[in-house]
């Protein structure tokens, strides 16, 4: 029987979804940026039918989603590893804040190999999310329609990122440095689920934090920019020199 309560239900599950995707939206936005700009968009579409088919199944099967504790152990060591790769050894400053090209992976091509990772990435946030959503309502429609809705408000949300991070290279590292974050929060909740440690981190604190150091780097990010459109080209030609000479060194 549908009540009027259950819109209600839904609505908050949008917003909750909102709140605690905002990690995931990042690490996505960073995953797909590396193709090319007219496929950004398609790989997050077909990445939102997986999430689509992958929300309808783990909410049936949302009792058994609590012993999956291994799949944020992986995510927080695959996000940590995309961190180390790109603060990594190698290459200057512009270099490291250029998006990495898509590479093939496991036998996909590019294009495919991101839209797996997308989904990978689906599954991994997407935990937390479903058993927020069956303990706010019984009524499965009511999880499904909550989810589904704050999916679509989440790809609009990433479709905003790609376009700040494209403007604003700089922006990448900061981004990286929040997919630390959230790699290091993941890495913390397996252990917190196996009883090794006794805190979990806070859900606004998490939220917080990534809020600051997103806000913090945008502002560096402009000052960059700024600062670089003043710079002249022969300035610009002894830097590059002066990087040269240092390197050969």
């Amino acid at each position: 029987m549908i009540h009027p309560s259950d819109f209600l239900t839904i609505a908050l599950l949008v917003a909750l979804e909102g709140l605690l995707s905002v990690d995931n939206a990042m690490v996505l936005a960073i995953l797909v940026l590396g193709l090319p700009k007219t496929r950004q968009r398609q790989a997050l579409r077909y990445g939102i039918v997986g999430a689509f088919a992958f929300r309808g199944i783990a909410t049936l099967l949302a009792v058994y989603l609590i012993r999956l504790a291994w799949v944020k152990l992986v995510g927080g060591a695959y996000l940590l590893y995309l961190v180390y790769e790109h603060f990594g050894p190698g290459g200057g400053t512009d270099d490291r804040r250029k998006a990495p090209a898509a590479q093939p992976w496991l036998g996909l091509s590019a294009f495919w190999a991101t839209v797996v990772k997308v989904e990978l990435t689906d599954i991994v946030f997407a935990i937390d999310s479903i058993l927020v959503g069956v303990a706010m309502s019984p009524k499965t429609w009511v999880v499904v329609s909550g989810g589904f809705l704050g999916i679509v408000m989440m790809r609009l949300v990433i479709g905003q990122l790609l376009a700040i991070v494209e403007r604003y290279p700089a922006l990448v590292d900061g981004a990286f440095i929040i997919i630390a974050w959230v790699g290091f929060k993941l890495m913390v909740e397996f252990l917190h689920a196996l009883g090794y440690v006794e805190f979990e981190v806070p859900k606004w604190l998490s939220l917080g934090l990534i809020v600051v150091i997103f806000v913090v780097a945008f502002f560096y990010a402009r000052v960059e920019e700024r600062r670089q459109r003043r710079t002249t080209p022969e300035d610009e030609a002894k830097r590059l020199l002066l990087e040269e000479e240092g390197e050969r060194r």
